[in-house]
């Protein structure tokens, strides 16, 4: 539906019952606009008396000309897009507005999905766009698979083609046609995710739970999408599978492939390269498509990396500035925060707890406190007070869901439900939850007794019985469906998996930088499959919120989209290149980008981030379209580099049917963005080759070392015409003994504002000379 936001005002009410208030709105909404669409986003009736309502400037009209309408005023606080990380970004004014906006953003290119499939039906999907229309480009041929599941119809000119592999699974006995479906349609809910992330229409309200969250947006609107369904809701994937769609999207012609899926364990063999899925990947980099990778959910270890090769690009998660959270204040004048994406209430009321809450059948339901089934509790005790509900591993284990929870308070008439966290479920990291009633979830299992303290010291008893008769304990509780917008940002997630790079079993480490950089992938909003049972708490939404490095891997592949569209010669490295040599190393208000040490208290136990941490730093999408200089690698370089590790070349042979002449190349040698050395014996020269792909400029070159290694490097001073190219000649001299990694940067500054940056990552240092010396 096309419509404005419109915040309507109502005359001359006290502060009344909310549900009333509500009623009353949908009753003048429904008088006001008889048949005509419309969406009710919110009703006030705490601070003031009104509701916002998605409509129509006619709409708006005909609402303005009512007498019980004293005021009506443009919601200007909805204006844009996954919602807001675009503009956490800079998007809209950056990257988009270089492209001519986001209404031609992205188009020409295909992203290939490698993913769980997705719902063709979602609006995020559609190839209706007002703006314009967009034609498929003629270097793809993929085709769309018809089943029951995906009709005739399903594909258009935004989703271009669509297929699903699944020929190992079945062999394997474990594929079930119904649960897992035999088609591109998304029965899990990722694919669907991470493709809007990437490449979803603009400007699709988000809407969970019967609440407005804003309008979403992919990073490239209007990129086109290919999916290759290999990933299943009840089993995963296998690697054959995989192999089979990263082959398929190859020939039909994709740009970019996005996999936001790692391995689940180390690959064994000669080297961690010499994986399947890896090996497939350089095929589809020798046919200039660039792979990105999710670095995966393993973190904060070090050598946790699950994304190997120097040809895929790997995309650990951080944060950014928007948050949801609420908080409870209590009748003692507490104030306990939480998590939930839930509404607030409109004033005090009862505290109820469900253990003191329960009919004659209940009483030997060990679980009844986790309010799954409403049969099991007295309807008037619940009835207009706030349910407090007990947060167990059930739910960790999904055996009880905050869900069905939601259901039970509001099947008993429940002014709101508070969850409070067992003392086993110990530093279990929650992410917010939708409820369409008012609620909380207490996610600290102290903040939790602090609450029950509280209840159970306002209950008043009978003296000679022990019954309750009366419940004391008051609480409001205050929303948490408005985002705040000023954390310090990014910041690396935790789980998000860090360097260095493991080169082969035995964990030795490899001279790639890994990741190569991080982007969101903290709750991310993106639609949301009308199947997907990823999540139970968001089935039957058309949007989720989701966190992981699953998340940040398709930001990157919708702003390489951007790249390509303006640089459409751009071998895959260079449009790695341009992204990581841009990055910014600070977060939004100046300081340094912090990682988060540690799983439980992460906010507790956090550092300055490393290059093992975000890799060249966090995504500059306006700069990577503005790069200066460009470092490039061709696939033969990629070959020369296998070919340089002992015992590769029958390896090689099979994989790619080429065979090794001799090498002595390094890891370190490749023309990469980044310099990591893992061992460093007394010095090492390395070279990297610079191209201009602006105008004619002159740079500037500085450096700081890392810890217990001096640098070099020359020249210190150059210019380069346009589309020239220049060697930079660094040179590294271990100063002291050290299994310590240590971090430097080589920095580049031209007299025409570019900015180049070269992260330098040293991990074992070996000097003939002491410590002192």
């Amino acid at each position: 539906m096309v419509g404005h936001g419109e915040l309507i005002y109502l005359t001359n009410q006290d502060r009344m019952n909310g549900s009333y208030v509500s009623q009353m709105h949908d009753s003048l909404l429904r008088r006001v606009l008889r048949g005509e669409k419309y969406l009710k986003v919110y009703s006030y009736h705490y601070l003031i008396n009104g509701f916002a309502v998605l409509v129509t400037p006619q709409q708006a009209f005909k609402l303005a000309r009512r007498r019980e309408v004293s005021n009506i005023v443009l919601d200007f606080s909805v204006k844009t897009a996954t919602t807001h990380t675009p503009q956490f970004l800079g998007l809209p004014r950056g990257a988009w507005a270089q492209e001519g906006g986001y209404e031609t953003a992205g188009v020409g290119i295909v992203i290939g999905f490698i993913d769980t499939g997705i719902d063709p039906t979602h609006p995020s999907f559609n190839d209706k766009s007002p703006e314009q229309t967009y034609p498929v480009p003629e270097h793809f041929s993929g085709i769309c698979e018809v089943t029951l599941d995906f009709p005739s119809g399903s594909c258009n000119r935004k989703l271009v083609g669509a297929r699903h592999f699944a020929a190992s699974a079945i062999t394997r006995g474990i594929f079930n046609a119904t649960k897992d479906f035999a088609s591109p349609f998304d029965g899990d809910g990722h694919g669907t995710h991470t493709a809007s992330i990437a490449a979803g229409n603009h400007g699709v309200p988000v809407i969970v739970a019967g609440h407005y969250f804003g309008n979403a947006s992919g990073m490239a609107p209007h990129t086109h999408i290919a999916v290759y369904k290999a990933l299943y809701k009840s089993f995963g994937g296998f690697a054959a599978d995989v192999v089979a769609a990263i082959d398929q999207a190859a020939q039909d012609g994709v740009d970019i492939i996005n996999l936001s899926i790692t391995p689940n364990r180390r690959p064994p063999g000669l080297a961690t390269f010499f994986n399947p899925i890896d090996m497939a990947l350089l095929s589809a980099v020798k046919a200039g498509i660039f792979v990105v990778q999710a670095a995966g959910n393993t973190g904060p270890s070090p050598k946790s990396v699950a994304s190997f090769s120097p040809w895929i690009f790997s995309v650990g998660a951080s944060t950014h500035d928007r948050a949801y959270s609420n908080s409870i204040l209590l009748g003692n004048n507490i104030t306990i925060s939480g998590v939930g994406l839930a509404p607030g209430t409109d004033d005090m009321y009862m505290l109820v707890s469900a253990i003191h809450a329960l009919n004659d059948t209940a009483a030997k339901d060990m679980y009844v406190s986790e309010c799954q089934d409403a049969s099991k509790f007295n309807h008037t005790l619940v009835q207009g007070n706030l349910l407090i509900c007990s947060y167990s591993i059930r739910f960790v284990l999904g055996l009880s869901t905050i869900k069905q929870a939601s259901e039970t308070a509001m099947n008993l008439s429940a002014a709101g439900v508070v969850f409070a966290m067992d003392p086993f479920v110990i530093s279990y990291q929650l992410n917010p939850v939708p409820m369409r009633l008012p609620g909380i979830i207490i996610p600290s299992p102290d903040d939790s007794k602090i609450l029950l303290q509280y209840y159970n010291s306002s209950l008043e008893k009978d003296e000679t019985t022990r019954k309750i008769v009366k419940f004391g304990a008051v609480a409001c509780i205050l929303g948490g469906v408005t985002p705040n917008f000023s954390l310090s940002a990014p910041k690396v997630m935790y789980y998000s998996a860090r360097g260095p790079d493991p080169e082969d079993n035995s964990v030795d480490n490899a001279d790639i930088l890994k990741p190569n950089l991080v982007a969101p992938g903290n709750s991310i909003w993106a639609a949301w499959s009308s199947r997907g049972a990823e999540s139970i708490e968001f089935q039957g939404e058309n949007f989720a919120m989701m966190s992981g490095t699953s998340m940040a891997a398709p930001h990157i592949a919708g702003l390489a989209a951007l790249i390509k569209q303006k640089f459409p010669t751009f071998s895959p490295a260079a449009i790695g290149s341009a992204l990581s040599t841009t990055a910014s190393q600070h977060n939004n208000y100046g300081g340094p980008i912090l990682a988060q040490r540690a799983y439980a208290n992460p906010d507790l136990n956090q550092s300055p981030a490393t290059s093992f941490d975000m890799g060249s730093g966090f995504v500059n999408a306006t700069a990577a379209l503005d790069p200066g200089l460009i470092l490039d690698t061709s696939y033969n370089d990629y070959m020369a580099f296998l070919c340089g590790i002992n015992g590769s070349a029958p390896v090689l042979l099979n994989y790619t049917g080429e065979s090794c002449g001799v090498s002595t190349m390094n890891g370190a040698d490749l023309n990469m963005p980044s310099i990591t050395i893992s061992k460093l014996n007394q010095s090492r020269k390395v070279q990297r080759m610079l191209t201009n792909i602006a105008g004619n400029e002159t740079y500037i070159v500085g450096w700081s070392a890392p810890n217990g290694v001096s640098v070099k490097v020359n020249p210190k001073r150059f210019f380069v015409a346009s589309g020239q190219q220049q060697i930079l000649n660094v040179f590294l001299n271990a100063t002291m003994n050290s299994t310590t990694p240590s971090f430097g940067r080589i920095g580049l500054v031209g007299n025409k504002g570019h900015v180049v940056n070269i992260p330098l990552s040293v991990v074992v240092k070996i000097s003939y000379h002491s410590t002192n010396s």
